[in-house]
């Protein structure tokens, strides 16, 4: 019965006709291309919901290292495009969306016609290489679908996908000299030695499958292809720039170069070779497959067994208005559509699957697994994706978020260091940025009762991965109260990450009735409290000798003990007990002060000079909304005497950092964090603690909202007098009743209901408590 279930969604996308469908399509609001230009490091492509394929263009080939050190300008390239770029370099199919460090950019592919070029040229000179000029004015970007015009060539490219293929339609003029270029070298955040061996087997004129595989952010990854061609190609070739490999046997008896059915190296650009006729479209369909050749042939042929691109292209957008009217929201603006459902689908991208239509896969031990009662799935950014992400799913994909957490909990059986993922990706652990919060996310699942799977077996991987005391410094967090600044660059962020990753783990466990596990992980809890220097007023570096480091900039990001961040904005992050936050900053209007100084000061730009991740696009006085330590900041006026300035905070924030443009977000769109950020401020409320059940109150921007909760519920937000200058909630109805409390609970979300707000330009306090987050502290 499972089996079948995986089948239908992701082998046949036609799960969705018998749905109602809502009174007016969504997909039409969805702008892939919001994000693409300056920080958001969104991509334009093709996909469809949490696809293994991300197919879409790379428009340039800027490298990882330059003069032989990191070069800063590959940044700009996490996900292989930027709209201020002029050039085409091909169309690739794996991508990461919205990342501030990047891979893939698997299998690049381009059309040409004309004389055949084997390197890609440069921004400069593109004709001097196989990429092409295009137009913006060509260009169409939506949900599972692209389209441009590559004007050197008059070939006009169109892509779609399904869950594990990427679909190609090109569209030639007439020539005796046309191209299909298959470039295995190309890659985001190259380098030379990035490929660690490349095999080619052209088994027919119209089939080549092989393989990648890798050393880069995932230090070993393979991705095995299939490749079918709707028409013969005439003749084909490669070139091998192997020049590296000291031992080549005795291959030379063959003339490898032109016509030869395999190649292997490290450095391998595949040509095959057409005449076409004036509009003649020739199609590729590309799968993939983390287990095998065998496997990606079997995908291909499962989900598209024809060549019938628009059907293929309606079938993937049919899925996506299947998960966009899971939120229907009412509203005269056309932009707050398109930010809120653009928004909505950069959500829905990440995390990916990660196995075959068979339920097989690579996992974190290098061998192969099957998915017996689950999909895999991979790429976990969690240091970004527990704030709100995962929240959003135990809402609106409750299913598929156990499904994740089941996928988590097969990396901790599978990994060598016995952990939780990180930031994981294609059966590789990354390590990438700090905490462990996988641990969020599973005890966020218990305690809102979306816990389908082991729990018992899950609160272990907990307890052990929060255990591993040679993980980032954890033996001295475990040891001291507090990481040593001289132990580890990022002692005080990693200190205070800790700390709340550890009340997860205490709630999960009270949950369960562990009363031991729960006392051990509420008392490592408290750890925050050991690097707030009373003194100055802020969490501060601390020494091995229990003293605070004098050398200390509280607006610096460099070198002063915080990873991504500055000590004003992670004084902060105590998520899981703002109560004793207000306490120790000096109290309830201390604390409002601290808060407005941090939205109104200014913060000058020596101090995000030498910070990649932060800039000024992403900036508020001093509040960086472009980086996630910060999401939670602006509710924390809830816990004070003046709730009213959360609302004030919220809906300023919205228009300033989200936009309908390439250039509309304010910072990397981290798979999905910042946008479920904007849906969630959008429809009136956020978790601020991952792990309770309260979503702190704020304010709705929309006129009203329906969220799907299963088995035929709804959640219906209704919004009175609602006004971009009537921000404030002068008072909120939950069923009828008046709330005196500035939260609500899951349960009041999932037994559905309705949530009447009434709007106005002048702040009040009535009717509104300060919030208290449940969790024992």
């Amino acid at each position: 019965m499972y089996r079948s279930f995986l089948l239908l969604f992701f082998c046949t996308p036609l799960l969705v006709f018998a749905q109602v469908q809502p009174a007016e399509t969504l997909v039409q609001y969805v702008k892939p291309i919001i994000g693409t230009q300056r920080m958001g490091h969104t991509y334009p492509g093709a996909t469809v919901p949490f696809g293994m394929v991300q197919l879409s263009p790379e428009t340039d080939t800027i490298g990882y290292v330059k003069d032989g050190k990191y070069n800063p300008d590959v940044y700009k390239y996490c996900a292989g495009y930027q709209y201020d770029d002029k050039s085409i370099v091909g169309f690739s199919h794996t991508h990461f969306s919205g990342t501030g460090h990047s891979d893939l950019g698997d299998f690049l592919v381009m059309p040409t016609v004309g004389t055949l070029r084997l390197n890609p040229g440069t921004s400069d000179k593109p004709r001097s290489g196989y990429r092409s000029t295009y137009s913006h004015q060509s260009e169409v970007a939506s949900a599972n679908y692209y389209k441009v015009k590559l004007d050197d060539y008059n070939i006009t490219a169109e892509l779609t996908t399904t869950a594990r293929v990427g679909f190609h339609q090109y569209t030639f003029p007439k020539t005796d000299s046309a191209h299909v270029i298959l470039d295995l070298m190309a890659g985001i955040y190259n380098y030379a030695d990035k490929n660690v061996w490349t095999y080619l087997h052209i088994v027919n004129d119209t089939l080549v499958t092989g393989y990648r595989q890798t050393s880069g952010w995932a230090k070993n990854r393979t991705l095995y292809f299939a490749m079918r061609f709707s028409k013969p190609f005439a003749s084909y070739g490669n070139i091998n720039n192997s020049s590296k490999e000291v031992y080549h046997g005795f291959w030379g008896k063959f003339k490898q170069g032109e016509n030869f059915p395999e190649v292997a190296g490290r450095q391998i650009r595949a040509y095959f070779n057409f005449a076409t006729q004036d509009d003649e479209q020739i199609r590729i369909k590309f799968a993939l497959s983390p287990v095998s050749m065998e496997g990606a042939l079997k995908n291909m042929d499962i989900e598209i067994p024809g060549w019938d691109f628009d059907k293929i292209k309606a079938d993937g957008q049919r899925l996506w208005e299947n998960e966009l009217s899971k939120i229907t929201i009412t509203t005269k603006s056309i932009t707050d559509k398109q930010n809120f459902y653009t928004s909505m689908y950069h959500t829905m991208i990440n995390p990916t699957l990660y196995m075959d239509a068979d339920s097989s896969y690579r996992g974190l031990d290098q061998n192969n697994h099957k998915a017996s009662d689950f999909i895999n799935y991979t790429t976990f950014s969690l240091w970004d994706t527990h704030r709100a992400l995962h929240p959003l799913f135990n809402i609106i994909e409750p299913a598929r978020n156990v499904d994740m957490i089941k996928s988590m909990l097969a990396h901790y059986d599978q990994s060598p260091e016995h952990m939780l993922p990180v930031w994981s990706n294609s059966a590789n652990e990354n390590w990438c940025m700090g905490g462990y919060h996988s641990v969020s996310v599973v005890a966020d699942a218990i305690v809102k009762d979306n816990a389908s799977f082991d729990v018992n077996n899950a609160l272990n991987a907990c307890v052990t991965t929060a255990r591993h005391r040679s993980y980032e410094a954890l033996g001295y967090y475990m040891n001291n109260g507090y990481i040593p600044d001289e132990k580890n660059g990022n002692s005080v962020s990693s200190t205070l990450e800790y700390a709340y990753d550890d009340w997860c783990i205490a709630q999960a466990a009270n949950k369960l009735g562990k009363q031991d596990i729960y006392h051990e992980f509420l008392k490592r809890s408290q750890n925050y409290i050991n690097v707030f220097d009373g003194q100055s007023g802020f969490m501060r570096p601390k020494l091995s000798d229990g003293t605070f480091k004098k050398q200390f900039d509280p607006l610096s990001t460099i070198n002063q003990g915080f990873i991504e961040g500055n000590a004003w904005n992670y004084t902060l992050y105590v998520p899981h007990n703002p109560a004793k936050l207000v306490e120790l900053l000096g109290g309830d209007k201390r604390f409002i002060a601290y808060l407005d100084s941090l939205f109104t000061m200014n913060l000058p730009d020596k101090y995000f000079a030498e910070t990649e991740d932060i800039t000024r696009d992403g900036i508020i006085g001093n509040y960086v909304h472009g980086n996630e330590p910060s999401h939670h900041v602006a509710y924390l006026y809830n816990w004070t005497s003046e709730p009213w300035k959360t609302q004030q905070r919220v809906r300023m924030i919205l228009p300033l950092m989200y936009k309908p443009t390439p250039d509309g977000l304010g910072g990397n769109d981290d798979t999905g964090q910042m946008s479920a950020w904007f849906i969630f401020s959008t429809l009136g409320f956020y978790p601020v603690a991952p792990a309770s059940d309260q979503y702190a109150i704020g304010s709705p921007s929309i006129d009203g909202a329906t969220i799907k909760v299963g088995t035929g519920k709804t959640f219906i937000i209704e919004v009175k007098n609602q006004g971009a200058k009537n921000v404030y909630v002068k008072k909120a109805l939950l069923n009828g009743h008046a709330l005196d409390h500035s939260y609500i609970t899951h349960s009041d979300i999932m037994n559905g209901g309705r949530m009447v707000f009434y709007m106005s330009k002048t702040p009040s306090n009535s009717g509104f408590l300060s919030a208290s987050l449940t969790g024992k502290n």
